[in-house]
């Protein structure tokens, strides 16, 4: 199978680095400090951004505050091993021109610039948590990311671990590429399925990007 397209957009999380140890650690803790050990236990918090999760969780006059909190968790857990890079991800982004990628991540500017700067990966565009005003699974994010990189949303490939991120794909009509690194395939809908991003190489011209599956 080839796609083709003329840029390709990457959430960050579960696509290109791996920090759900993080995340689970941070959280955890998080909710034990404001004594919601027993609430936070129901919550599904990947693909979400923090901002949907404490909202609800806790009563809105809390809420700035704690997302400042969690946020200063996560980005203090950084240099701990709070961020790694999955499978594929160095040589597929290296093959890459910086105007044919982006990054779109529910993570906040801040947290996701320390994690992408623990693995070296400095992408020239990249869409935040706070500079939007409806996270994934809505469109939003994935549509000003084809935006600012000057792309028609129907020439763009999304690269997803979680249903809500494709959910987001699709609603901007964007072909879909799902990865099995937190989901099984089965939860998974999207044009296309593979394990992680080295099961993928790119075939860059002058037209775009050609994305083929690796034998």
């Amino acid at each position: 199978m080839k796609i083709r397209a003329q840029a390709l957009l990457f959430d960050n999380d579960g696509t290109l680095v791996s920090s759900l140890d993080s995340v689970d650690r941070c959280w955890a803790r998080w909710a034990q400090e404001y004594g919601i050990t027993e609430e936070f236990g129901r919550v599904e918090l990947h693909g979400r951004p923090a901002a949907e999760i404490v909202a609800d969780l806790l009563p809105a006059g809390l809420v700035p505050e704690a997302l400042a909190r969690i946020e200063a968790l996560e980005v203090e857990d950084v240099p701990r091993g709070g961020a790694r890079l999955l499978p594929g991800t160095r040589d597929l982004l290296d093959a890459l021109p910086a105007e044919r990628w982006a990054v779109v991540t529910s993570a906040t500017r801040r947290l996701a610039e320390a994690r992408l700067d623990a693995v070296g990966i400095l992408p020239k565009t990249m869409v935040t948590a706070d500079e939007i005003t409806r996270g994934k699974p809505d469109p939003e994010p994935y549509l000003r990311a084809a935006r600012e990189l000057g792309v028609d949303p129907a020439r763009c490939v999304v690269f997803e671990d979680a249903p809500a991120g494709l959910a987001a794909g699709r609603a901007a009509g964007m072909t879909t590429v799902a990865l099995t690194t937190t989901h099984t395939a089965e939860e998974l809908r999207a044009d296309l399925v593979v394990r992680d991003l080295s099961a993928l190489s790119v075939l860059v011209s002058a037209d775009g990007v050609e994305i083929s599956v690796r034998g």
